[in-house]
């Protein structure tokens, strides 16, 4: 029955994932999500609605614009398709349940602030400290306990600490994700924490390996590391973590 629910899911996922498009762009421009329609950022051309449809108008239209020919960026469908997925795998894991419903809108904004600091560098405080808010009051309300919040503030202050400690590897944004993560995982928050940092290692290795002491001053998008390493424990936190437990016995 999970797995009916999930394919259900999977479509409107995909018109979930167009939305975070349009919130991924404008809201660091400070510009409305709902009006005016979309256009081509290069020409202008307000899209038809048979230009929006998420994945197949970037299949039928070769990933260009249909007015000017201007190539759209591979993160669109990526977006469409990455959120499509993790909503089908919460209904998939959780059932159609109150659990499930908090837990799309945690990996929703995930893929949100994840598209805006591969875009621009930046995690907005308008989207990652209000959906902070939001995931806290429900997982709270799902099941009641104070190590939401406690996760929460101890995942902030880790990579509050990391930040003051080492500024050019580490921003503010990345602290105020991290209070997302945390109210989003509880007691796996440790799990998501690790796996961020290990996924991060791999492109900072790639990084210094090809331009040596000059990469420390390179920006690196360090949100969706963090994002990957919160969806895995989201998904297999539990027994990562008691895995993770087990070797010190």
């Amino acid at each position: 029955m999970a797995a009916l629910f999930a394919a259900f899911g999977f479509v409107p996922g995909l018109a979930v994932g167009s939305f975070l498009n349009v919130v991924a762009a404008r809201v660091p421009e400070r510009r409305s999500v709902v009006h005016p329609r979309s256009a081509c950022g290069n020409c202008g051309t307000t899209l038809a609605w048979y230009d929006n449809v998420p994945l197949l108008s970037y299949a039928v239209l070769r990933g260009k614009c249909r007015s000017c020919g201007t190539r759209i960026g591979l993160i669109y469908p990526a977006v469409e398709l990455t959120a499509a997925a993790l909503i089908a795998g919460c209904l998939l894991a959780f059932g159609p349940t109150p659990r499930a419903l908090v837990s799309a809108f945690f990996c929703a904004t995930l893929v949100t602030v994840s598209a805006t600091d591969i875009r621009r560098r930046v995690i907005p405080n308008q989207i990652v400290l209000p959906a902070a808010a939001i995931v806290l009051v429900g997982m709270t309300i799902v099941h009641p306990s104070p190590a939401w919040a406690i996760a929460a503030l101890g995942a902030s202050g880790f990579l509050l600490v990391a930040a003051l400690a080492y500024p050019a590897g580490m921003g503010m944004g990345d602290v105020k994700l991290a209070l997302l993560i945390g109210a989003g995982l509880g007691v796996v928050t440790p799990v998501g924490l690790m796996i961020g940092m290990l996924a991060g290692l791999v492109p900072s290795v790639v990084l210094v390996a090809r331009h040596g002491r000059a990469a420390r001053k390179m920006p690196f998008p360090f949100g969706p590391c963090l994002a990957f390493g919160a969806v895995v424990a989201l998904f297999a936190g539990a027994p990562i973590l008691h895995w993770w437990l087990s070797l010190g016995r």
